[in-house]
């Protein structure tokens, strides 16, 4: 099941998939804030979903954070979805820690995922453990630092923490534990690591040049809190934000954040709406008042909460690189500013092109009230994304970055809203942005292909495939293109 680890007796749900649909399916299909306290640090964990149809929602929630960890399971390596989370991390150039995860079930050649790490995602790799054995024969990790090794108990079920004792290498307790083979293997590949490999260097790391690599299994809490207390040693401190006044750095004495997801009816009994805001900087208290950038209008903040996934408490301050969710503000959007500055405004979360289409229709009209109010709920929170074409009929056309949004969104107005929905599927998988200067009406379009303009009027041209955009170019020569509108960035601190 998504989000739970499993017991002889019980079965105990985490915090994070907390959506009806994610235990269904067996898959996280939403981004969660968890927000805890470890070693003196208030850490602000964003949890991306590791399906295959990403939505738009886990890149937006890359714009908002200082560092990420990207994990892998070391039986199937680098797979399509973390290369393109990792392009996102790479042009922003946000720090990146790798966690090599189920090295207690079969895996490939831990040489071997360090090398494609380096080829497929152009990446130096530094690891910073290395493990003793692998599958049933994984018995812990070597400590490349403090030259100790961790040495690994199976437990049932990953039930509780796995037992963990260090000794050197060369210990009779971890000679003991590997056979020979295992044992020498090990030893000659820790050997080569030290005398041919990549240093270690810190800034690089911060950089988003090098990744420290961490081996374990989250599943049995073996090698976690390795990986967390490296990632506080190594991971930069809360970044800054380009504004429209300027770089704003956490220590600026005004307030102001970004909102990066929305998130509505996370309690169904009170059909709430929550604001995900990123602290950027000053100090955040409750009760206070803020200019809300986009409308200029001034807004109390008065229910603000600490989040840990769909659980809540009330909080009385934050602080540049926190995360707090705020509670009603219906006026307040993604991408929106709230501030205490007025020369502050924040451009930090761009569109991304959506890969697929379909109209979704009612076929009750009995529910049209119901049906119009949850589209557009679910259009705010960013699900999906709508267009218009001049005759596409009356059905709304929605385009997503995956597929499965597009079932999320039927189950969604089902569930929360009582409205039944149809998918009518559409043929493009192909959105470019074009240059609002161009007169859109005089483009020479491919067969099938359409014009069309997303949900703030700018323009876009729609196509079947790749070959149909390059011939769209040869057919357009000089008209401007883009997969993200005119005027946004995915690159950290680049103005639009």
């Amino acid at each position: 099941m998504a989000g739970s680890v499993t017991t002889r007796k019980q079965q105990r749900a985490t915090a994070s998939d907390w959506m009806e649909l994610e235990k269904k399916r067996g898959i996280s299909i939403s981004s969660t804030v968890l927000q805890f306290d470890y070693r003196g640090f208030r850490i602000n964990l964003l949890d991306t979903p590791g399906h295959k149809d990403f939505s738009e929602d886990t890149y937006r929630v890359l714009m908002a954070v200082d560092a990420a960890i990207m994990v892998i399971d070391a039986g199937k390596g680098i797979e399509s979805q973390t290369r393109k989370l990792f392009e996102v991390c790479r042009q922003r150039g946000v720090a990146i820690f790798t966690f090599m995860n189920k090295m207690d079930r079969p895996t490939l050649d831990p040489l071997g995922l360090l090398d494609e790490l380096e080829s497929v995602l152009g990446i130096s790799a530094y690891p910073m453990n290395w493990p003793l054995g692998t599958g049933f024969d994984f018995k812990g990790v070597w400590d490349r630092h403090t030259r100790l090794a961790h040495l690994y108990e199976r437990t049932p079920g990953g039930a509780y923490r796995a037992p963990v004792s260090t000794a050197s290498l060369g210990d009779g307790a971890v000679r003991s534990r590997l056979d020979e083979t295992t044992y020498e293997t090990v030893c000659d590949e820790v050997a080569m690591l030290d005398g041919a490999g990549t240093r270690f260097c810190a800034e690089e790391v911060r950089a988003g040049r090098t990744t420290p690599v961490y081996f374990g299994s989250a599943l049995n809490n073996f090698g976690v809190q390795l990986l967390l207390d490296g990632f506080l040693e190594h991971s930069p401190a809360p970044l800054g934000r380009l504004s429209s006044g300027g770089m704003i750095d956490p220590g600026h004495p005004c307030f102001s954040g970004f909102v990066f997801k929305i998130q509505a009816n996370m309690n169904p009994r009170h059909r709430d709406r929550v604001a995900f805001v990123r602290v950027v900087s000053g100090k955040f208290e409750r009760e206070m008042t803020v200019r809300h950038a986009q409308s200029g209008k001034m807004i109390r903040l008065s229910n603000a909460a600490r989040l840990f996934g769909r659980e809540r408490e009330t909080v009385e301050e934050a602080y540049g690189g926190d995360v707090i969710g705020l509670i009603g503000n219906a006026e307040i959007g993604i991408g929106d500013t709230l501030t205490t500055d007025v020369g502050i405004c924040y451009n930090e979360i761009p569109r991304f092109a959506p890969e697929c289409f379909a109209y979704l229709e009612n076929p009750d009209a009995a529910n049209a009230k119901r049906f119009r109010q949850g589209v557009a709920q679910l259009l705010q929170e960013g699900v999906v994304q709508s267009y218009k074409i001049a005759d596409g009929g009356p059905a709304p056309l929605l385009g997503a970055v995956g597929p499965l949004q597009f079932e999320i969104v039927q189950y969604r107005l089902e569930s929360e809203y009582g409205a039944t929905s149809r998918i009518k599927a559409a043929p493009w998988t192909v959105t470019r942005w074009v240059d609002p200067s161009v007169d859109v009406m005089q483009l020479n379009l491919p067969y099938e292909a359409r014009h069309a303009v997303d949900g703030q009027g700018r323009p876009v041209v729609l196509l079947q495939d790749e070959w149909l955009l390059r011939y769209f170019g040869e057919r357009n020569p000089g008209v401007r293109v883009s997969e993200t509108p005119f005027g946004e960035s995915l690159i950290a601190n680049e103005p639009a």
